[in-house]
């Protein structure tokens, strides 16, 4: 396992609106660290493009993860 999995961090979608194709509702999305995002009350997610960008950091709930469901996460993403 990789640095980076042990730091993973991880949030529930819980609203989408105007981003209906790029956000689930309920779904987990993977954040990317980003502190000057935060600046301005935004968070960095992985969305369902595979890319990462900049939402409302009100739309996500920060969940915490069992190692062993963030070790699968990786590999299923491999």
């Amino acid at each position: 396992m990789t640095q980076q999995n042990t730091k993973a961090q991880f949030v529930v979608c819980v609203r989408n609106d105007n981003y209906l194709a790029s956000l689930e509702l309920r779904k987990i999305y993977q954040v990317i660290p980003d502190p000057r995002a935060a600046e301005y009350r935004r968070i960095r997610v992985i969305d369902e493009s595979g890319e990462d960008y900049l939402y409302p950091e009100n739309y996500f709930v920060p969940i915490r993860l069992p190692q062993r469901t963030v070790e699968k996460i990786f590999q299923v993403a491999g």
